[in-house]
């Protein structure tokens, strides 16, 4: 089986090494850490994401762009969210997983998400 690249996406440098453990510790496959939109578009024109987890809010920033460019080429993706953020369509269908989130949280999420590829 290839390795599937799970694309993490948020501004804190903790979170982001915690969701990397989460995904490692769960065997979903590698994870590419981006703590700012510009790094994430970057990573995305790389090619090879299997599905990506956005925090909604990128110091100060939305993250609404790079969830435009991943729904085009047909990435699933979910939101992570300190509470607060309202997804403006078409993103409102999208799952969110509020923080803190436990592994349990992060599994049913991954879970879901490689079941729609």
């Amino acid at each position: 089986m290839a390795v599937r690249t799970i694309l993490i996406v948020d501004d804190d440098a903790l979170i982001g090494m915690m969701l990397a453990d989460m995904v490692d510790a769960l065997g979903y496959g590698s994870a590419r850490l981006c703590d700012t939109l510009a790094a994430a578009d970057a990573a995305l024109d790389g090619g090879g994401i299997a599905v990506a987890l956005l925090d909604v809010n990128l110091d100060g920033a939305k993250v609404w762009p790079l969830a435009d460019r991943l729904a085009a080429v047909a990435v699933p993706y979910a939101f992570l969210s300190g509470g607060g953020d309202v997804v403006p369509a078409p993103h409102d269908s999208r799952p969110m997983v509020m923080k803190p989130f436990r592994l349990d949280d992060i599994d049913d999420l991954l879970c879901d998400l490689f079941a729609g590829i």
